[in-house]
């Protein structure tokens, strides 16, 4: 692209000769950094080099596509005019790549805080090819994790949203509508593994560069490259992917440079269609330290939200890890875990890996009390004051009833026999009087209370599945 400038007829009568030109260079230099000031001129000036000189047209050299680009649309107009200050026969200011070897490639000037002649490219200087090489990718991104995939990944009513967005950005990146794609939810929940199940995705067809890490390493590779005056480079690598995923947002609160450069690459990026996929805890609105203009532009994509999961989804994700792992474990016990550990897929995982590792190399078999003693440190930190509330809503979740029939009148079986559980469940686990236990089941008399406590008792003598029933449910509350 060639920048014009208005044409002034006092001019220098021989341009062709070098040591003029550079003269004339120089002080454009030295007006340059008194315009923008040092900080901006480290991080964008001092890589352009002085090209040849042909006629009313004078070339500038910089290393790589971006910069050359950036340079054209922040500073063009500035050096055109600083150019025909200096030296008015000069029409045309060209802006272009230097490759290693160019004959076209004179001795050239760089823009440096004490500029002398230096060539235009050095054997420091990396040769553009249009992609970042795999050897500076792998130094500012993380590894994808091969086992978070798509087919790993367990769908239910509270994921499955998000996991229809994230096929959709896998199948169509930059997708109107999707782009970016916003996933958030709590800690373990699954929105790492989506991002993974992404980028593994994209990279199985091939011909798409895809960049993945935490916000926390986004910080310290550009603090890192502020210190190595690398910016440019770190800036060209990351603009340069096709699919950039930047993992917990939320570390970047508080931290209002890092904000800039990652909201400058987020325009950039999408501005020249490519996709971004970020996550956070939160949704965008309620990532309150972040700038108002990047929060304004991370909500304006698709926010999914993964919501906590349900025991449904709990025991889909606890049976596909015990299948895949090849050791029996009982439903019971599947049951079980669902029910102690509800906020934390990556903590529920943990403890059914543990179990499975305990049985390999001990070659027990995996039970309820193998369970409990091999867990009794998460089972611990998961310990609660058991509440007659509590034994009410596990009992009706466990039996399938409403909440509600704890206290209603209704008098069948299918709901008098789990009212008369959790009654005894009460009696057994709580410190509460038996008229206590009775008005919380809607002012029933402290009789029918010791009724339903005998009554059970006596089925679990007689019935061994309704006792297992009874000591799964007493286990969950008590442990």
């Amino acid at each position: 692209m060639t920048i014009g400038v208005d044409d002034d007829e006092s001019a220098f009568s021989h341009l062709d000769d070098s040591k003029a030109t550079e003269e004339s260079w120089l002080r454009i230099c030295s007006k340059l950094k008194g315009e923008v000031g040092e900080v901006e001129y480290r991080t964008w000036l001092t890589k352009i080099a002085l090209g040849p000189v042909d006629g009313d047209e004078i070339t500038l050299l910089l290393p790589t596509r971006f910069l050359r680009d950036w340079v054209r649309s922040q500073y063009g107009d500035r050096l055109s005019e600083l150019w025909n200050q200096e030296v008015s026969s000069i029409r045309r200011v060209e802006l272009q790549v230097a490759r290693p070897g160019d004959p076209t490639a004179p001795t050239a000037l760089l823009l440096e805080e004490n500029p002398t002649p230096a060539t235009a490219n050095t054997p420091s200087e990396p040769e553009d090819t249009g992609r970042t090489t795999p050897e500076v990718k792998s130094d500012i991104v993380a590894s994808l994790d091969t086992r978070f995939t798509f087919d790993t990944f367990v769908v239910g009513k509270p994921n499955e949203f998000a996991y229809a967005c994230a096929r959709r950005v896998a199948e169509k990146p930059s997708s109107v509508g999707f782009n970016p794609l916003f996933l958030y939810g709590g800690v373990g929940l699954g929105k790492t593994h989506l991002m993974h199940a992404i980028g593994a995705e994209l990279l199985q067809r091939g011909n798409v560069s895809v960049a993945y890490m935490s916000a926390e390493k986004f910080m310290y590779r550009f603090i890192a490259a502020i210190r190595s005056q690398s910016t440019m480079e770190f800036k060209e690598q990351l603009r340069s992917v096709d699919v950039l995923m930047i993992d917990d947002l939320q570390f970047l609160i508080g931290k209002d440079n890092t904000q800039e450069e990652f909201f400058h690459t987020f325009n950039a990026l999408v501005d020249a269609g490519r996709q971004i996929v970020v996550s956070a805890d939160k949704s965008p609105s309620d990532l309150s330290g972040l700038e108002d203009r990047l929060r304004t532009r991370l909500g304006c994509g698709m926010v999914a939200d993964i919501h906590a999961t349900t025991f449904e989804l709990r025991i889909s994700i606890l049976e596909a890890k015990a299948a895949a792992s090849g050791v029996v474990v009982p439903a019971k016990v599947l049951e079980f875990l669902a029910h102690k550990i509800t906020s934390n897929v990556r903590e529920l995982e943990g403890a059914l890996n543990r179990l499975i590792a305990h049985a390999n190399l001990f070659g027990r078999p995996v039970t309820l009390e193998a369970t409990q003693d091999v867990l009794h440190d998460i089972l611990k930190a998961h310990d609660r004051r058991v509440t007659i509330e509590e034994i009410q809503k596990k009992v009706a979740e466990h039996w399938n009833i409403r909440l509600t029939d704890m206290s209603s009148a209704r008098r069948a079986r299918a709901v008098a026999r789990p009212r008369q559980v959790a009654m005894y469940l009460a009696k057994q686990l709580t410190s509460r009087s038996l008229p206590e236990i009775g008005r919380k089941f809607g002012n029933r008399d402290h009789t029918t209370v010791m009724h339903a406590v005998s009554r059970v008792a006596e089925l679990m003598e007689r019935d061994a599945a309704f006792a297992e029933d009874v000591e799964l449910m007493r286990r969950m509350l008590e442990s």
